[in-house]
């Protein structure tokens, strides 16, 4: 039997785990130890030193040349990567053979080099076989708040009161185990339990300690991913746990302090994406990928979530809200839609009244061709919902397609919708990029830079005016949007135009939304588009399976906030609302309650 410092694997082991993992294979496939895992990559597929320097050159490009946002992470971090990159290139140059890190070594340089820019959509990909993986253990926390957080929820116009409210003293949360692993069984750490400790740490603490290690832009969206991530880690997009087992101290239902532990396991979460090109053209494809936004991570997070918590199951992870009359919340039946995975609705009765909700869980597609039928199968869904009020909930969204997300907000409204507008950074090899990709408006744009000296280009909009505002409005009650911290990129993108065109209010469970406001491109994406155009493009392709993203395009705010970056800022929603156990427990219930008091303030229009 393998030793774990001085601990033999057995000792790490009942039977209730050995029962557990045999019932948990039966959906999820064999998983092994982290530490067996790790083991297995010490000596192997070394990157040679032509291998790095040419990670480290490239990733030079995409920073210094290509990343929009490297002024303002600059300002609001205090941090140069391009000056840490220069500083490993000289460094590796000078070394020894024998002197050069391990690959995992180089890996997380290289990750921490990307992290310190605070973008999830600018992030630097291991290999396989880490980029197919992931670490996991069998079970959920989630945060809550005692009784009465509530009592005072309405944020400041400015954008301040998320930020204080996320320091704010007065509202301390708890922590707690909210899904186990289907099949998982132990005779006290189950759903509902409080978990106080992670590895001795406060849990609060242990939270942020996780977040750090994520690339969030703000400070609310890094602890609301250091949370979501504690217990699922993919490996596309974070590094493997440093700890090889996690010692958990938590309060039973009879008020027992008692502590578990459990190793990380490590199984194939990436299977090959269902996503394809067959009915698009090369050019087209590589125009709708120019045309996405989205967090990868959090994608990742949210495939393992179900499969471990819903296996065999459509959505969502959350049971219906049982009937209730005294909570004032009941769901009706979930409405058959033909995109299970991106979209359920369904009618919820309130003390306030009935009315419809529908929970967008992301703007990614399964083929790249099809915006048009989802928003028409949005629009079918309003259809058939109460008219009195909507529920629009896009808590976790890690975005997607940036037409997905713009065009379905016409159906919502009668005001014209402005597409969102643009910018990339001002730099030769952008204006060569923008005029070999037919991107004319940038290109223009960018080169009178050379006489103004303005660092970013003008605006202009990725998704047409006209697709935004070819249907027009289909539902005519008032809204409420739904947001959190976890939500990214096309959903950060859905939640500002929502706010600054007015449609409704936003209810939000964090302060501010995760603060991802651009469009993202792959460095493997330029190296084929741009090398089969012309030669003299400096984009190579990556040794050994390494992969890279950068923000090319930022995202600019209209109505009263025209001309904001939404980059870092996030969204703030109009109130703040604090989850509860019940919401945790028993499906948000106590959360759509509130969403039902703000729609009861609305007349049909």
């Amino acid at each position: 039997m393998a030793k774990i410092r001085g601990l033999t694997r057995e000792g790490l082991k009942e039977k209730w785990l050995d029962e557990s993992l045999t019932a948990m294979k039966s959906y999820m496939g064999a998983s092994i130890p982290l530490v067996d895992f790790m083991s297995q990559f010490n000596d192997k597929g070394r990157l040679s030193r032509s291998d790095r320097l040419l990670l480290v050159e490239q990733a030079l490009i995409l920073f210094e040349m290509n990343y929009v946002h490297l002024p303002q992470k600059r300002a609001m971090h205090g941090t140069d990567p391009v000056l840490r990159l220069r500083r490993l290139r000289f460094q590796l140059a000078e070394m020894k053979p024998d002197e050069l890190p391990s690959d995992i070594e180089f890996h997380a340089q290289m990750q921490r080099i990307f992290t310190s820019v605070r973008d999830i959509h600018t992030n630097y990909t291991l290999p396989a076989p880490f980029k197919n993986m992931t670490a996991y253990l069998p079970f959920l926390i989630e945060e809550y708040f005692d009784s009465g957080a509530n009592a005072r929820g309405r944020c400041g116009g400015d954008g301040e009161a998320g930020l204080t409210d996320f320091f704010s003293l007065e509202r301390p949360q708890r922590f707690l185990v909210s899904h186990v692993a289907a099949g998982f069984r132990h005779p006290s750490f189950k759903e509902g339990v409080e978990v106080l400790y992670w590895n001795g740490v406060p849990m609060n603490r242990a939270v942020e300690i996780n977040g750090q290690r994520q690339p969030g832009a703000n400070l609310e969206a890094r602890f609301a991913r250091g949370l979501d991530s504690l217990t699922i880690r993919p490996f596309n997009g974070s590094p493997p746990p440093e700890e090889m087992w996690v010692v958990v101290t938590y309060r039973t239902e009879q008020g027992k302090l008692e502590e578990i532990r459990l190793e990380w396991r490590v199984f194939t979460s990436n299977p090959k994406s269902n996503r394809t090109k067959a009915s698009v053209g090369k050019d087209a494809w590589s125009a709708k990928m120019a045309a996405s936004a989205m967090n990868p991570h959090k994608d990742a997070i949210n495939r393992v979530r179900k499969l471990l918590f819903a296996p065999g199951k459509e959505r969502p992870l959350r049971k219906a809200p049982a009937a209730d009359e005294a909570s004032g919340t009941l769901a009706g039946d979930v409405i058959k839609t033909r995109m299970p995975d991106v979209l359920r609705a369904m009618p919820v009765r309130t003390t306030s009244g009935t009315f419809g909700y529908i929970r967008i869980f992301s703007f990614r597609l399964e083929f790249e061709d099809q915006v048009d039928a989802f928003v028409k199968e949005f629009a079918r869904l309003l259809g058939l919902l109460p008219p009195a009020g909507l529920i629009i909930d896009v808590r976790g969204n890690g975005g997607g397609d940036i037409g997905a997300a713009e065009r379905i907000l016409q159906l919502l409204t009668g005001r014209r919708i402005k597409p969102t507008l643009f910018e990339v950074i001002n730099t030769p090899l952008n204006l060569d990029i923008c005029r070999a990709m037919g991107w004319s408006e940038w290109a223009e744009s960018i080169s009178y830079s050379a006489l103004t000296g303005a660092i970013h280009s003008q605006g202009f909009p990725i998704t047409s005016e006209e697709s935004c505002n070819s249907i027009g409005r289909v539902y005519y009650g008032a809204v409420v949007l739904i947001t959190d911290a976890l939500c990214y990129s096309a959903t950060d993108i859905f939640a500002a135009s929502f706010q600054d065109h007015e449609i409704g209010e936003i209810l939000g469970t964090g302060g501010r939304t995760g603060g991802g406001g651009a469009n993202v491109l792959r460095q493997k994406d330029l190296t084929d588009w741009l090398n089969k155009r012309r030669e003299t493009f400096p984009f190579r392709a990556l040794p050994k399976g390494v992969s890279m993203r950068v923000a090319f395009r930022r995202s600019i705010r209209a109505g009263k906030n025209a001309g904001r970056p939404l980059e870092e800022l996030g969204v703030v929603p109009d109130q703040r609302y604090y989850m509860t156990r019940d919401d945790l427990l028993r499906g948000n219930r106590e959360l759509i309650g509130r969403a039902g008091q703000i729609l009861s303030g609305h007349e049909v229009g």
